[in-house]
């Protein structure tokens, strides 16, 4: 009889409660720490290094807070969305207590880009806010966020939650081609993007703080992630045998693996 694919077993074994609890309970700490270290650099970067925008001047040090806040915004949405395919087809509880977990951090960074924008536009259109394409696309996203938090929360039974929320987080997604193409679909007054495949309009003092951030964003995301979902599944194992060995250790219980 063959063995069982390494990756298959790999996957099974992720999908354990106790098993992810050990294996995120490694990886948070590494996490955090890169966070700290990369956030730290590029915040020093940016702020102090990099030189001030030949338009915008000082007010354009901004970007490095704006701009990957808006990135994380439709990045955690987009993974949120294939979680929460993976939890409707294949009903895997992982998957869905990582989609819930991920709304509260990608509606955090949400209102920071909006917030961020909006001290951005200020000084550069002379007012915080206009229903420009780009801004409002990205205040209906922050509603998509609030809307899947508040959907779960209303049903009492996670699993059901679960699956209502992700038929409303697929149903969202469409909002992101919106925001990533609003500035070339509408005549808007948001900035095209400086960053894409076909080039950097940016000069590299400015674009590695920029993007050492981006990736320190990433980096707190998957920390803040990690955590969240092992409190939610300590939640909703709390009377399961692994539960109980963490929170009352050397009882000699064994441990079993709880719902997939």
């Amino acid at each position: 009889m063959s063995s069982k694919n390494p990756l298959i077993v790999f996957f099974h074994k992720l999908g354990s409660a106790p098993h992810f609890y050990r294996i995120s309970g490694k990886l948070i700490p590494w996490l955090w720490a890169i966070f700290v270290v990369l956030a730290a650099a590029g915040t020093y970067w940016g702020l102090f290094r990099a030189p001030p925008d030949y338009l915008q001047g000082e007010s354009a040090r901004i970007m490095y807070v704006h701009v990957p806040a808006a990135w994380l915004s439709m990045m955690i949405y987009a993974l949120m969305a294939i979680m929460g395919f993976i939890a409707l087809v294949w009903r895997i509880r992982l998957a869905e207590i990582l989609m819930i977990s991920s709304a509260p951090i990608g509606a955090a960074f949400t209102i920071i880009a909006l917030a961020t924008g909006s001290l951005w536009g200020r000084p550069t259109w002379g007012t915080y806010w206009v229903w420009d394409a780009r801004l409002t696309s990205e205040l209906v996203l922050l509603f998509l966020y609030l809307g899947a938090m508040g959907l779960h929360s209303a049903i009492d039974e996670p699993r059901k939650a679960a699956r209502a929320t992700s038929l409303l987080v697929l149903v969202g997604v469409i909002n992101l081609p919106i925001i990533h193409y609003s500035v070339e679909w509408w005549n808007t007054l948001h900035q095209p993007a400086s960053i894409g495949v076909k080039g950097n309009s940016i000069d590299p003092s400015m674009l590695w703080p920029l993007l050492i951030n981006a990736t320190a964003a990433k980096f707190y995301y998957g920390a803040n992630l990690l955590t969240r979902t092992r409190l939610r599944l300590m939640e909703q194992d709390s009377r399961k045998n692994w539960v109980r060995n963490i929170l009352v250790p050397n009882k000699g219980q064994s441990t079993d693996g709880g719902d997939h």
